[in-house]
């Protein structure tokens, strides 16, 4: 006969086994509909969480491109340097860690403490106090301790703040070597110029972060950058690489070969820095110019400053003048009076001018030679730099044509060089010009231009009479131009202009040692409110060796003090300097046998 206990024990096992059972299975359908959850409805987290964990990206750093002269003479370069920066919540965290390790060694409740925050911070402020490496990183950054402390403690939720940059390796190495918690360096590269204030308004310099603001540095900025090279890859827990999802070529940047040959750009600097100095000047500026190609081979200006070191950059120390600043450019134009006159066909080389009695009246105003010259030949006019001369070939003229050929050599429109700031010049030629106002455009007024205006119309005269825009970079072949002027008439002009160097000639204190130049000086006042004041401008253009032109050379000197001010006297000898070096230099055959030095006269040139 069977119990009846068994029967109820059966049936309690089975019930416990199908509760297990469907626990087992609701728990299996629960992390199913999890997983089906997270990949298929909702992918994008659990995606995202695991790419934090597994992917990385690395950055293939390019080094900007570096400037050279025309000759490979760097001018620009990058050198490697390290910026200094924290991580303020890392620094915390390993400050908090370090104070609970330290209550624990000593006994305390490590719990009670960490909740208890007006202890833990007393305590964190005192262990970061007593800790001489961080007044060790203050000294050696050669920053104010407190400045310091502000950075790292004042917000500790920041991940990011700069403490230095730009360090020298040396002192990168020395704050590696103090195992700071939360501080840490960052490869980077710096610019730097070898020819310092030299090519500074030329090359210009960029910002901390490698970023072009002046010059050729920010003309080229796109070329001279390139584009970071960028790998991301996956790799497991032991930091081994398993796969690369992405990779992008770097691009290397460009370098760029200017026009500028450094040893003229040396001997222009130190020229003008020299006149300016030696006649107490505001400020000077000089060009030089290849006739051949319109190269820009040197450009100049003072005072100038240190790109790799902009402490004492003032804004007007920064300006490439030679670019920016204007100026009427006085009697340096009137060899294009004289080629208008011999374009137009009312004069001929040969002609004879008369200029009695030395002055006249044009339009109700006065026009006025410094004495009476009489009859003069076009060589004497601009030997002696006359103003009546220069007028009476312009009343012969059209007044359209004679404002168009102003317009037609480049005043009024920039030089072609493309540099950042340069000034197209003050000229308008569609406005209605009165009989007076032509006579003073003929000797220089009326219009204002900038030196490299004046370097472009120069170059010119030394081409044969061909107008080729102005390049700072080099050329590997000749650039074609446009044929202004007949050849002829300009070479007589050009011949014309070697008298200004001969007794009597407005510069004829100016000797150029070896080579026969041809050149003109300017001296003209400075507009003011209501007129003109009484500072001055001193200019000297010209063109060497005038037997076959090579260089076109343009020197102004600005607002020289004390009496000395006529352009033959203040930018003459500027002149003579840069161009007898600069043709040595450029192994250009002497074609003047003697040097002679001849004392005479200054006059209002």
């Amino acid at each position: 006969m069977r119990s009846r206990g068994k029967k109820p024990t059966n049936t309690l096992i089975t019930w416990r086994f199908l509760l297990v059972c469907s626990v087992v299975l609701l728990v299996f359908m629960t992390l199913v509909a999890r997983a089906a959850f997270l990949q298929v409805i909702e992918p994008d987290k659990a995606r995202s969480e695991s790419d934090k964990r597994t992917v990385r990206v690395e950055k293939q750093h390019v080094q900007r491109g570096m400037i050279f002269d025309r000759n490979g003479k760097e001018l620009a370069v990058s050198v490697p340097v390290v910026s200094v920066y924290a991580d303020p919540k890392a620094l915390h965290k390993s400050l908090i860690s370090k104070v609970l390790r330290q209550a624990r060694k000593n006994g305390e409740d490590q719990q009670a403490l960490a909740e208890n925050t007006v202890e833990l911070d007393k305590r964190i402020a005192a262990y970061y106090n007593n800790d001489i490496r961080w007044r060790e990183l203050a000294d050696v950054l050669r920053i104010d301790p407190s400045k310091v402390n502000s950075r790292l403690r004042d917000n500790p939720k920041r991940r990011f703040v700069y403490l230095k940059r730009q360090v020298t390796p040396a002192v990168a190495n020395y704050i590696g070597d103090l195992r700071l918690p939360g501080i840490h360096l960052l490869d980077e590269s710096k610019r730097y110029y070898p020819a310092g204030e030299v090519t500074a308004h030329v090359i210009g310099f960029t910002n901390i972060d490698g970023h072009g603001i002046e010059g050729i540095e920010k003309l080229y900025e796109k070329a001279l950058t390139g584009v970071e090279g960028q790998r991301t890859i996956r790799k497991d827990a032991q930091g081994r690489e398993v796969e690369v999802l992405d990779e992008r070529e770097r691009v290397e940047p460009e370098s760029i070969h200017l026009s500028i040959d450094q040893r003229i750009q040396a001997i222009a600097y130190k020229a003008v820095k020299s006149a300016v100095l030696s006649y107490k000047a505001t400020s000077g500026s000089a060009m030089v110019v290849d006739v051949k190609t319109g190269e820009v081979l040197a450009m100049v200006n003072s005072p100038s400053f240190n790109p790799n070191n902009l402490s004492d950059a003032a804004p007007h120390k920064r300006r490439n003048r030679a670019i920016t600043d204007l100026f009427e450019p006085g009697s340096t134009v009137k060899p294009l009076a004289i080629l208008a006159g011999l374009d137009y066909g009312v004069i001929q080389p040969d002609s004879i001018v008369d200029t009695y009695p030395g002055w006249m009246r044009v339009g109700g105003s006065l026009v006025q030679d410094t004495r009476n010259h009489g009859e003069m030949t076009l060589r004497e006019i601009l030997k002696y730099s006359s103003n009546m001369g220069v007028t009476k070939v312009s009343q012969e003229l059209p007044k359209d044509y004679f404002v168009g050929l102003y317009q037609k050599v480049g005043f009024g429109s920039d030089s072609g060089t493309g540099m950042v700031g340069e000034s197209s010049g003050l000229f308008y030629p569609n406005r209605r010009w009165s009989d007076h106002e032509i006579a003073a455009l003929s000797f220089g007024y009326n219009l204002a231009v900038s030196t490299a205006q004046m370097a472009r119309f120069y170059a010119m005269l030394g081409s044969g009479g061909v107008m080729r825009p102005l390049t700072v970079l080099k050329q590997e072949s000749v650039p074609e131009g446009e044929r202004v002027f007949q050849q002829k008439d300009v070479e007589a002009v050009v011949h014309m202009m070697e008298s200004v160097f001969e007794k009597g000639g407005t510069a004829q204190k100016v000797h150029v040692d070896g080579y026969r130049a041809a050149g003109k000086t300017g001296t003209s006042k400075k507009a003011a409110v209501g007129g003109y004041g009484d500072e001055y401008v001193g200019y000297f253009a010209g063109i060497a060796p005038a037997s076959n032109p090579r260089l076109a050379v343009v020197v102004l000197i600005n607002e020289p003090g004390g009496d000395v001010y006529y352009g033959g006297a203040t930018a003459g000898p500027a002149f003579a300097e840069i161009v007898s070096n600069a043709l040595r230099i450029l192994n250009v055959a002497p074609d003047k046998d003697a040097v002679a030095y001849v004392e005479g006269k200054d006059n209002d040139a």
